[in-house]
């Protein structure tokens, strides 16, 4: 198991929802921003279909809030909205067009991405939101560097990438985040309303604590106690 490559400054976290990078990167994002890396997080939606008996108009505008407290907990301040609708993500030129307007505006040396496959795990469907934005973004990093695939963004200069980093079910790579645990906790809990929601059953912190220790366990070929693992793709020398 290789360690993630650390020679970069700029990092942007493109997800599609609100606790979609609490649920997996925040660890090694604060680890990244502890050693002065600028990190920033794009959101194609505000999570506004995600809280139950909430309606949109009211749960939008709440998990914008908790995402950017969530945010701050590990370093990270800003925090950008594409404001997509969420729930009905639609994978194509529109998003692509989206993010890679994103990618040039922040001009990030790595990509850090939420799983896109079909599955979690065998008999564990992964929502089409994640889906849709996963397989745009791939996409985008390559057109954010072409400057005549979206011409209307020529105000924009063409950015390449260098590295896209995916969190999911298959792992290359890894970092050490045992000293970034307690940020990561902190910054999970900040999603409190949903999470209450979510799972009523089950309070807050024992919700966090077990998606901190799954997120942050070794890895297989990896010296360290607790790791966040990513697959790992280049883009660029």
């Amino acid at each position: 198991m290789e360690q993630v490559p650390e020679n970069w400054q700029r990092g942007l976290v493109i997800v599609a929802h609100p606790d979609d990078i609490e649920y997996g990167a925040a660890a090694a994002v604060a680890r990244w921003t502890g050693q002065g890396k600028d990190i920033s997080y794009l959101l194609v939606t505000r999570g506004e279909a995600g809280i139950a008996g909430m309606a949109p108009a009211q749960a939008g505008p709440l998990r914008e809030v908790e995402q950017i407290a969530g945010a701050r907990e590990v370093g990270v301040h800003t925090v950008e909205f594409l404001e997509h609708p969420d729930g009905r993500i639609e994978e194509g030129l529109v998003l692509r067009r989206d993010l890679a307007a994103a990618i040039r505006r922040h001009r990030p040396e790595m990509v850090v991405l939420l799983n896109f496959g079909d599955t979690w795990a065998p008999g564990l469907v992964n929502s089409a939101d994640h889906r849709a934005v996963g397989r745009s973004a791939m996409d985008a990093i390559s057109d954010a560097g072409n400057e005549w695939i979206f011409p209307e963004l020529a105000d924009l200069a063409p950015w390449s990438p260098r590295w896209a980093a995916v969190v999911g079910p298959v792992v290359t790579h890894a970092v050490d985040v045992s000293a970034h645990l307690e940020q990561a906790h902190d910054s999970l809990a900040a999603h409190r309303r949903y999470l209450q929601v979510l799972n009523p059953a089950i309070p807050v912190e024992e919700q966090v604590q077990e998606v901190i220790a799954m997120a942050t366990g070794p890895k297989e070929g990896f010296p360290a106690a607790h790791a966040v693992g990513f697959e790992l793709f280049t883009f660029a020398g």
